[in-house]
């Protein structure tokens, strides 16, 4: 399945830079705003050990590894809801993700301005907020008194005016919309409004360098990752026996980009399935809960459709025994109908109909 993360913020507070390190692309970074006017897209490997362990078990042709596209998007700043700026391709970008990264700048850099003033997250997570919740609440205001007027005559447009009033009660409190405890039903009645504040956010908490290691308080009840991004980009450079000594120099396990995309995936309520044969290893995509015909379709439709039976084992156990044929004389492949429930880590081989 396709993700895609919004990487969003006020100008210079370092998106492009932690895009740049993300996806090792070197887009524009200037000390003024608007500099990143179009969205740059690039696609980035979900980091995941298992895989290469598979890889030294089935050893394939090639390693395919899943992935997350992080989409930067041009700075937003206040009256961004009523057009200033760029405000317009701004919401519009947002609108067409999955998710948002918001980036909160905490470092000091006196040749870098800042375009409120002052260094303050908490404040510019809040003018952020308060623009997007301003563009939902002229997106909810277009849509209601239509509603309105189609449920008194179709009772079947009810469940959906309920779930838009709920949504329309906690933005007019200065709420997001994600806060109004909507079923996983009501959620999907308000899929086409693309609701900004509807969609899974998290922050990155820019900080300097020295601040490396560090853990950050959620913000506003949102998870802040923290990470320095300018020191990211140069880690991002390097060859990766030169990133892990680097990383080991400054007395961390992963990169701050590493933890980002893996809270990214866990945001989004994803996990991670694996098919390995001869000539190819690779990891999949699917939401937690997806039933195997589901995640075959991830592969092909027709094995979707044509789904007879999933030969599955689970990556500990592969891991443990080293090879299929230990797995399989040990007996702890299992078979799987339609009705079973991937679990991450399990590698799967799927049998179908054509």
């Amino acid at each position: 399945m396709s993700l895609s993360v919004g990487i969003v913020g006020l100008p210079n507070v370092g998106k492009s830079t932690l895009f740049h390190a993300l996806t090792r692309q070197q887009v524009a970074a200037s000390n003024y705003p608007f500099c990143t006017i179009d969205p740059n897209v690039g696609v980035v490997p979900v980091p995941d050990e298992r895989l290469e362990r598979i890889s030294e078990i089935v050893r394939p042709e090639r390693l395919i590894p899943a992935t997350v596209e992080f989409v930067d998007i041009a700075g937003l700043v206040r009256g961004a809801s009523q057009g200033e700026g760029l405000g317009n391709q701004f919401l519009a970008h947002i609108r067409e993700c999955d998710a948002v990264c918001e980036v909160l700048r905490a470092f000091e850099a006196p040749d870098v301005i800042h375009v409120e003033g002052r260094i303050d997250p908490s404040s510019d997570a809040d003018t952020v907020l308060t623009e997007l919740i301003l563009a939902d609440m002229a997106t909810v205001e277009k849509v209601l008194g239509r509603l309105r007027k189609q449920a008194q005559s179709d009772k079947g447009m009810r469940p959906k005016l309920e779930a838009v009033e709920r949504v329309d009660a906690v933005l007019g409190q200065g709420r997001a919309a994600r806060e109004a405890g909507l079923e996983h039903e009501q959620l999907a009645l308000l899929h086409d409004l693309h609701l900004l504040t509807l969609k899974p956010l998290i922050y990155v908490l820019n900080v300097s360098e020295d601040a490396v290691g560090r853990e950050a308080a959620p913000i506003g009840g949102i998870e802040a990752v923290p990470i320095c991004a300018k020191l990211e980009a140069e880690l991002a450079d390097l060859e990766p026996e030169d990133r892990v000594e680097f990383l080991a120099d400054l007395g961390v396990e992963r990169s701050g980009l590493d933890r980002l995309v893996r809270t990214c995936y866990r945001l989004l309520g994803l996990i991670t399935f694996f098919t390995a044969q001869p000539n190819e290893a690779r990891a999949w995509t699917v939401a937690a809960g997806s039933k195997a015909p589901h995640a075959a379709g991830q592969i092909h439709s027709d094995f979707e459709r044509g789904f007879i039976k999933a030969e599955v084992v689970g990556f500990s156990v592969l891991d443990e025994l080293g090879s299929e044929a230990a797995v399989k004389a040990a007996g702890r492949m299992r078979i799987e109908g339609k009705e079973y429930v991937v679990q991450d880590g399990d590698v799967i081989h799927f049998r179908f109909n054509v």
